[in-house]
């Protein structure tokens, strides 16, 4: 798996820390969900005011928010079609590009009382889940998503 990673941001400190845990978490989601073709994923860390620009932008939402995921390649709950989809010069599926905003990853952390780390890593995992073709619309969908989304966390040592 390659994973890109644009740290444009610099309203809460990022380091090689939240770099490898991003990139460990990345690779969990992806083992965890039987992913078998190599893919790319691009992950973007930015503020709350550019998080809120790509939002107005993309789903006329005017606010900022955590995380948005942009799928690429088609897929349903974890079950990629390789045959549609880009692929990039080295031959890696591109998942989607995933969005999140630093500085609201680390306000709720503090209202919810866990680690920045553990946020951190909760984001990225649903920004995985989505561009797998996860989502959380439906009730059945969202207790699925919920349930994935803690096993992947518990596998990478960040429980509630």
């Amino acid at each position: 798996m390659k994973i890109s990673i644009e740290n444009l941001q610099d309203k809460v400190e990022f380091n090689e820390s939240i770099e490898k845990l991003i990139t460990k978490v990345s690779g969990l989601v992806i083992d965890t969900e039987g992913v078998k073709i190599d893919c790319k994923v691009d992950i973007t860390l930015v503020d709350d005011a550019k998080i809120q620009e790509i939002n107005n932008e993309y789903r006329n939402i005017n606010s900022p928010t955590d995380v948005l995921s942009f799928p690429i390649i088609e897929g349903c709950e974890g079950q990629i079609n390789p045959e549609v989809g880009d692929y990039d010069e080295d031959g890696h599926a591109m998942l989607g590009d995933i969005i999140i905003s630093l500085e609201t990853a680390k306000r709720q952390a503090e209202e919810y009382g866990h680690s920045f780390e553990r946020e951190v890593a909760f984001l990225v995992t649903h920004g995985m889940l989505h561009l797998l073709g996860f989502d959380h619309e439906e009730e059945e969908q969202e207790k699925k998503m919920l349930e994935e989304q803690e096993k992947i966390l518990t596998k990478a040592g960040l429980k509630r």
